[in-house]
């Protein structure tokens, strides 16, 4: 079984890409006066502390499921899931990205607002709507234990996602 640690190691570095990606939408442009006045080019956005999530789904899963947003629901030893920490009011962004398939750099990726996402799942809950579940058994990259929540994209009601990059 792929475990914590190996997991860490692995998505880690994907890290420096993800970095890129979101320092991205951290800055804005200044005003002019700011600019004239100030010496400000640029200004960056009031974040403090702002705690992102990330997630990279390893190589082939894109071609497959190219539309889904996965996370994980439970874990044999009981310890606490993404969707828990989520669920929790823990995080502000999401980075959910697919590793390509020759494993350097990400196919596409999703910056997801979890405020506003948290906001969906409760909207959906209250008119009927869940997220799947699924178990996930033997992968080719090793036994994945634990129960995992799927969904399509297209169901979120809009305002989650901040920025994404989809390469078909």
């Amino acid at each position: 079984m792929l475990d914590y640690t190996t997991n860490r190691i692995w998505s880690d570095q994907y890290l420096p890409e993800v970095k890129r990606q979101i320092g991205a939408h951290l800055l804005k442009v200044a005003p002019d006066d700011l600019d004239q006045q100030q010496a400000t080019d640029l200004l960056m956005l009031d974040a403090k502390d702002m705690r992102v999530a990330v997630r990279i789904r390893r190589p082939g899963y894109h071609s497959r499921y190219p539309h889904e947003f996965t996370i994980r629901s439970k874990l044999p030893s009981g310890a606490p899931t993404e969707l828990a920490k989520v669920v929790n009011g823990h995080g502000d962004w999401m980075f959910y990205g697919h590793a390509s398939e020759d494993g350097h750099g990400l196919e596409n990726w999703w910056l997801i607002d979890l405020k506003a996402f948290r906001a969906g799942l409760i909207r959906h809950a209250q008119n009927g709507y869940r997220i799947r579940p699924i178990l996930m058994g033997q992968r080719s990259s090793g036994l994945m234990s634990g129960r995992f929540r799927r969904s399509r994209r297209w169901w979120w009601p809009g305002g989650e996602i901040i920025k994404s990059f989809i390469r078909y």
